[in-house]
């Protein structure tokens, strides 16, 4: 029973954990909303959110920039810390300007969690079952 309860019977494996945390991550927030963001852009651009005041089309690009396009390099490993950065600082701008740090507001508490995964990230790096990993 203690060996268990101890997960003795799973090899402990951080770059495998690295890898199905960016997998896991990563995909979700493509299908949630980098997909609709690429798909749907000219329709988002009439009514996207412009908080820090730089223009609806500049939020929107790099928000489809974090969301879409970084996701996918997450996922897959390539330049995983800048990648993970940039969505961080999206997320930042979300859960600041638009959710203003709450979590009961409708998707506070998912930016603030997408927002913890991408920090580990960034801070971790992709593990070396990655193209970053590769290239070294």
């Amino acid at each position: 029973m203690k060996k268990f309860l101890l997960m003795t019977f799973i090899p402990a494996s951080p770059d495998l954990g690295l890898l199905i945390l960016r997998v896991w991550a990563g995909l979700s927030l493509f299908r949630l909303h980098g997909i609709e963001k690429i798909v749907n852009f000219s329709g988002m651009l009439q009514h996207f959110p412009d908080p820090i005041h730089v223009g609806a089309l500049p939020g929107l690009l790099f928000a489809t920039l974090a969301d879409a396009i970084c996701s996918l390099l997450v996922i897959i490993g390539l330049m995983t810390r800048l990648a993970s950065l940039i969505i961080v600082i999206n997320l930042a701008i979300v859960f600041i300007f638009l959710h203003n740090f709450s979590f009961m507001q409708e998707h506070g508490q998912l930016v603030y969690l997408y927002l913890g995964i991408f920090l580990s990230l960034v801070a971790a790096g992709a593990g070396r079952i990655s193209i970053d990993n590769l290239i070294k």
